[in-house]
């Protein structure tokens, strides 16, 4: 039988090196105080060696796990089907795996594991949280704050109003709807309709009043309410269509929701955008060009959300885990992404706000 080689040893990368075995840990473990030179000739038997640091030990070290819990508030259903929740998380991923952090990946169904992902991080598995798709019902705010995890939060915290200290990502949701109202107003349509996303979402709630702000005279009856997804765009086209047969413009509240309403103007015999003309929110490519006709949206960089809220958690942890409380200054920060990746940005915002885009296609 062939015997496995024994994994290198903190005293094998020191005899290598020719340092002490305190210098070999300060190295590996990120410590100050070794001189430059010694840590070339450390990092250099590490790679020789190929010695890997037992992490077990090295959290006992510096405290720290390397690990980062991403915690979505929806259902598996809806992650792994719709792609805002791919690109979000790619963005996370790209920046954890840039600072060799590992991504644990937690999904909520229920009451039941709600209770699963707080002990969880009770538990002291990982560093911090970043937490998205949370909606003003959801207990995960309140628990993961008993938890004394530090956190960042993937859009703006309506449950935590007048609270400064909760940090988050989030777009101008506000904004972006109201340029897309105003674009659909100077094409001359005057009986625009809003299928918003479940309101009790901050980023619903906000692209509502952004298509407020855009009209006069807003009428009720144009509105109606979605859930994010086609099948819901679905449905509320059909009560738009037969509440006010004569609507000539719908801004969607994201791009699944477009695309499941230009279907039943479809098979209406609406045509888009002669007689309706239709606009999104998101961007996502991978719905945005395929619709028929290709979609006019509101851009968001979902990706470049999902890695700020890394980052600002990194910051974070590297400054102490300091969690919101005292560590952010007040109000939100307008924010040029490539800007901040400069660091260009004030330090550690509570609220990092990302400007969008109307990107015109065929659809309106």
């Amino acid at each position: 039988m062939t015997q496995t080689a024994p994994r290198p040893t903190l005293e094998a990368v020191a005899a290598r090196a020719g340092v002490s075995r305190a210098t070999v840990s300060r190295v590996v473990n990120g410590g100050d105080g070794v001189r430059p030179h010694l840590v070339e000739r450390v990092r250099r038997a590490v790679d020789e060696l190929g010695y890997v640091p037992n992490q077990a030990a090295r959290s006992l070290v510096t405290r720290r796990h390397d690990a980062v819990a991403v915690v979505i508030a929806e259902p598996e259903t809806r992650v792994f089907t719709d792609p805002f929740f791919a690109l979000q998380l790619r963005g996370i991923s790209r920046e954890l795996t840039a600072h060799d952090n590992q991504l644990v990946l937690l999904l909520t169904e229920g009451r039941d594991d709600h209770a699963r992902v707080a002990r969880y991080l009770a538990g002291g598995h990982v560093d911090g949280a970043l937490v998205f798709s949370l909606h003003l019902d959801d207990p995960l705010p309140g628990l993961i704050h008993d938890a004394g995890v530090p956190t960042v939060f993937g859009g703006r915290p309506g449950w935590r109003d007048g609270d400064r200290s909760a940090c988050y990502v989030d777009s101008d949701n506000r904004g972006g709807a109201r340029e897309a109202v105003r674009h659909l107003i100077a094409l001359g349509r005057d009986r625009i309709a809003h299928i918003t996303g479940p309101l009790d979402q901050t980023s619903a709630a906000d692209r509502l009043e952004g298509y407020r702000d855009a009209l006069a005279e807003p009428d009720p009856r144009l509105v109606a309410e979605g859930d994010f997804t086609a099948a819901g765009g679905e449905r509320a086209m059909r009560t738009l269509l037969r509440r006010c047969p004569d609507v000539d413009a719908v801004f969607a509240g994201n791009d699944l929701t477009a695309a499941g309403a230009l279907r039943v103007l479809r098979e209406h015999g609406r045509r888009v955008p002669d007689d309706v003309a239709v606009i999104g929110f998101d961007d996502m490519v991978t719905v945005a060009e395929q619709t028929d006709p290709p979609l006019t949206t509101v851009r968001q960089d979902i990706e470049e959300m999902g890695r700020l809220m890394a980052r600002l958690l990194l910051r974070r942890l590297d400054r102490g885990g300091a969690q919101a409380s005292g560590a952010a200054t007040d109000g939100d920060t307008v924010v040029d992404g490539d800007a901040e990746a400069k660091g260009g940005t004030v330090d550690l915002p509570s609220g990092l706000v990302l400007p969008t885009t109307l990107v015109r296609r065929a659809s309106a």
